[in-house]
């Protein structure tokens, strides 16, 4: 009956409005529809409902526009009471450590953003391991998520790690100084690293590219892992695949920052006015400021945060279990639980009556042969 069902059924679809047809097909869809693929809809609606969390650290000495820059790249000012110093207070400033948190939302998107910032690096006279104090605090954080991870409530865990670092490169030298090769040799195997050359517009184009040539060289001479931006998927499209070959062309990002909006060929931007014109903050042939802000907030701050979880924080972990399994294997054996008690030894009566029974023995065998 089946058999002849099937071909009826083809005969008659045709004459079917094409609204009824539409409607059958829909229903043999359904039929072979499971569901799971709503299931990155449901981590969509989970993430969004749970909100995001980022920790950005920024070092370098003062003046080369640290707040400036995270104020330009987040469109919010951490810095209202911050207490500008002298020289000669910036000379006998001992490095501290800072923390500006604010929640920002955008279209319905929560994310609890971290600055943490590091004033007094590399304006004492004494720079010698001046950066002591940012390995302390990003090793804190990690003993801190480890105690965490290993108590007994681990669902509401404080992520406090540092995500990522912009380390500003002084655009005034030759290429990288002694404290800043010291630096971030001291924090590459801990932190992602994003070097930038501050205040580009102090430099023309040409400058720019050679100075850029020469970081890159002493980067690898010194042996300093920078963040590395991963590769792309073979499916990616080719918009995707120019994009991220422009990253890594522009690395280290050529930086310009600025609080204030001007007005240039009839339209406001954010920039700086100069005698002989304006410089553009978000103009692509001026700096590299969009390509900065594209790469740690839209396309690559998700995959930041995957290094330090999966990479910094896994060879700290691994290095804290280690210490600790060395540390009980020397320190003593376990003890058993159970105490072992010494034999007890026979007195001189019990052994002189042990040996007259062997005696006795002897005597009998003897007999008995």
């Amino acid at each position: 009956m089946d058999s002849l069902a099937a071909p009826q059924d083809r005969l008659v679809e045709p004459l079917l409005s094409p609204r009824t047809q539409a409607q059958r097909r829909l229903k043999d869809v359904d039929k072979q529809y499971v569901g799971f693929a709503t299931l990155p809809n449901q981590v969509h609606r989970k993430s969004v409902k749970k909100g995001f969390d980022f920790t950005l650290m920024v070092a370098g000495e003062s003046g080369l526009g640290k707040s400036t820059l995270v104020h330009s790249l987040f469109l919010t000012d951490l810095y209202k009471e911050r207490k500008l110093l002298s020289a000669e207070e910036r000379i006998s400033q001992t490095v501290e450590i800072l923390k500006h948190t604010v929640d920002i939302e955008e279209k319905g998107v929560k994310l609890k953003l971290t600055i943490v910032d590091t004033p007094g690096f590399g304006d004492a006279v004494n720079n010698s391991e001046c950066w002591k104090p940012i390995t302390d605090y990003v090793d804190q954080q990690f003993e801190q998520y480890f105690r965490d991870e290993s108590g007994l409530n681990r669902k509401n865990i404080q992520d406090n790690r540092v995500h990522c670092c912009l380390y500003f490169i002084s655009p005034f030298g030759h290429g990288l100084r002694p404290v800043d090769v010291g630096f971030m040799k001291a924090l590459h195997e801990k932190v992602n690293i994003v070097p930038l050359i501050a205040k580009a517009d102090c430099l023309v184009p040409g400058e720019i590219r050679k100075l850029k040539e020469r970081i890159r060289e002493e980067i690898d001479k010194f042996g300093i892992h920078v963040y590395q931006f991963p590769e792309c998927d073979s499916d990616e499209d080719e918009d995707f695949k120019q994009q991220d070959r422009e990253l890594k062309e522009s690395a280290p990002f050529a930086v310009i920052g600025s609080n204030t909006v001007v007005e240039a060929k009839g339209q406001r931007v954010r920039g700086r006015l100069y005698p002989w014109g304006i410089v553009e903050v978000e103009n692509q042939a001026h700096c590299d400021f969009v390509k900065l802000r594209n790469m740690l907030i839209r396309t690559h701050m998700h995959d930041l945060k995957d290094v330090t979880c999966d990479v910094h924080y896994e060879n700290y972990r691994a290095h804290c279990i280690q210490q600790m399994t060395s540390k009980l294997t020397q320190d003593s054996r376990m003890e058993s639980p159970i105490p072992i008690l010494p034999l007890p030894t026979p007195d001189a009566e019990t052994e002189k009556l042990i040996r007259m029974k062997d005696e006795e023995k002897m005597k009998q065998q003897m007999q008995d042969q």
